[in-house]
């Protein structure tokens, strides 16, 4: 899309006018029409004539298609979160999942018909993407009460705060997408009665929390009154569901993992004295103690001896450039690697795939007496991996442990499968690639 083009959409939006590629009724329906029934088309004209089991292609396709899109919008409405990286992923699986279905029940279809769907699928989604990260970027007026100007350090939107209060009308900028408040704040009789506008002309008003939990991926906690949970126990149904799913998947992961185990084991022996795994006592469900596997990363001679002289909790941090970390340590760490033994406290039911990290006992009983709530963190498993290590990593500090709470906090909240689905995404691609491992 040339500047002109660009330009034209913008002020489309500024007039107050959704452009047409914005709307969700034109990304499907435009996007069936192009991915499904265009393939039907072309096969029908130029290739074969249209039957039975073109018929049935074209009912799955749909299904597919629209299931992928479901999944596609439910997990990309969290922070931060690139809706490029998740379009073949997505649809890869949800078509793959489609034609196990179809040879599973050994019905008829098209197998060119069903690979043009996929192709066309993927294209019309990233052609979308292209359009809209271009065009869309979040735009709020803020009202300057209580804590909501400090939104404006949040540099992945824009934002305009209000000097006086408009009283009775909303006159807004057009492109303007809702208007942020304090509810929790004191504030005159013209805020109020513009707020209350606001809410019958159909402009969205949101608390300032709520806005900086969706932009940030974190939730900022100083007083359990104050947490904006809802509820303090999260969907006890999922976590039941979810305990099942570990399972079987570290049934199914400990069998296709077992040469890769073997030689990592192999490489360890080989590499170093010490024992193959490290064994250290965490903090785990419900505040209870458990027994954490790893695979041994660290020099286990003199390292030793440096911890024996060192305090516990000193002997229980790894600091960055720790010199205890051996060359194949630091490879198994950047690949996470370092974490598969933890299938075993996965099959035991102390871990999840999805979780907040287990810490350490001693440095667990330390962050709770520094960092008010830091328990609340145990309501939930703990897991090889989370949302916080997917976006910030390994931390050892205070303060950048209260960060990692906030993003545990945040996982809290928003438990559901979505953000498992985003984290075990981020998760493969750093296992795949490195990239953003500590």
């Amino acid at each position: 899309m040339n500047s002109i083009m660009v330009d034209q959409v913008r002020q489309q939006a500024r007039a107050g006018k959704t452009p047409l590629f914005l709307r969700l009724r034109f990304q499907l329906l435009g996007g069936l029409l192009f991915a499904v029934f265009l393939p039907a088309l072309l096969q029908h004209f130029f290739w074969l004539p249209f039957s039975y089991f073109a018929g049935n292609s074209m009912l799955v396709a749909n299904f597919t298609f629209l299931s992928g899109a479901y999944i596609l919008n439910r997990i990309t409405v969290y922070p931060g979160i690139r809706r490029s990286f998740y379009i073949i992923p997505v649809f890869s699986g949800v078509y793959a999942l489609a034609l196990v279905f179809l040879i599973f029940l050994r019905f008829d279809y098209s197998r060119l018909l069903l690979a043009m769907s996929y192709g066309l699928t993927i294209t019309w989604f990233y052609i979308l993407h292209y359009l809209t990260s271009r065009m869309q970027r979040p735009f709020f007026a803020i009202v300057p009460t209580g804590q909501t100007q400090t939104l404006t350090s949040v540099t992945n939107a824009d934002w305009i705060v209000l000097s006086t209060a408009p009283g009775g009308k909303v006159d807004l900028p057009s492109n303007c997408q809702a208007v942020i408040t304090d509810f929790h704040a004191e504030m005159g009789e013209d805020w109020q009665r513009f707020l209350a506008h606001c809410a019958l002309s159909g402009t969205p008003v949101f608390d300032h929390r709520q806005v900086r939990e969706s932009l940030t991926g974190k939730v900022r906690i100083k007083h359990i009154s104050e947490n904006t949970l809802g509820t303090l126990v999260p969907n006890i149904i999922y976590i039941k569901f979810k305990a099942l799913v570990d399972f079987l998947l570290a049934v199914l992961v400990s069998i296709l993992a077992m040469p890769i185990l073997l030689l990592v084991a192999i490489a360890i022996k080989t590499s170093s004295p010490g024992p193959i795994l490290f064994r250290q006592l965490r903090m785990g469900y419900c505040g209870k103690l458990f027994v954490c596997y790893k695979f041994r990363t660290m020099q286990g001679t003199g390292a030793d001896a440096a911890q024996k002289k060192a305090s516990p909790l000193e002997a229980a941090m790894t600091l960055e450039n720790d010199p205890r970390i051996t060359p194949l340590g630091k490879f198994l760490r950047k690949c996470r690697l370092d974490e598969l033994p933890q299938i075993i406290n996965i099959l035991k039911g102390e871990m999840s795939w999805i979780g907040p990290r287990p810490e350490a006992e001693v440095l667990s009983n330390w962050y709770d007496e520094k960092l008010p709530f830091y328990s609340y963190r145990h309501v939930v498993r703990p897991g090889i991996s989370g949302w916080a290590q997917v976006n910030q990593g390994h931390v050892v500090k205070v303060d950048d442990v209260d960060q990692k709470l906030q993003f545990d906090f945040y996982y809290i909240k928003n438990f559901s499968p979505w953000l498992d689905i985003i984290i075990l995404f981020l998760t493969l691609k750093t296992v795949f690639t490195g990239s953003g491992a500590k």
